[in-house]
């Protein structure tokens, strides 16, 4: 007579899933802070031991909330500041020299990268993506350079582009 095999009976919790609260972005299951139902085997033998994952306590929950609270204010202060910087960029023109010929035609072109490096140097924080520009500059005047800091911020700014020293006779 062979052995008798112990039956484990499933219970409803693993039935329908187990919840855990993800540490990490992961495609497909969910956002970091986020509170999912997954199988018991993906959560026992992959997301857990990873840490990818952590048991969906009560004090988890709420240590959560706590952070996303925290990341909402620095959220709401961080677009403050960068409304006060595109209202002083509005008052600001940058001045760029780069060589031309007598016509007022650039040898190259001045673009985003020479934009955010002079801003920079101003104490402006904007970055090569931030400034929106339909084309490269290739002749000299004052040109109005859209800047674009956040999602909800737009702002303008004005770029001079004049001869080099060297170039004007």
């Amino acid at each position: 007579m062979p052995p008798k095999r112990k039956v484990r009976l499933r219970s409803a919790d693993r039935r329908g899933g187990i919840e855990l609260l993800l540490t990490e972005h992961i495609q497909n299951v969910g956002d970091q802070g986020q509170i999912v139902k997954v199988k018991p085997g993906y959560a026992r033998n992959y997301l857990l031991p990873l840490g990818l994952a952590t048991v969906a306590t009560e004090a988890n929950k709420a240590m959560v909330l706590r952070h996303r609270q925290r990341q909402d204010q620095v959220a709401v202060a961080k677009l403050k500041a960068l409304k006060q910087i595109g209202e002083k960029i509005r008052d600001y023109s940058v001045t760029l020299e780069a060589n031309a010929t007598d016509e007022g035609h650039l040898y190259g072109s001045i673009g985003a990268p020479e934009i955010s490096k002079a801003l920079k140097a101003a104490n402006y924080p904007v970055e090569i993506d931030m400034v929106r520009l339909d084309g490269a500059l290739k002749e000299l005047g004052m040109y109005t350079v859209k800047l674009q800091l956040h999602a909800d911020i737009n702002t303008e700014v004005k770029v001079w582009v004049v001869p080099t020293a060297s170039s004007i006779r």
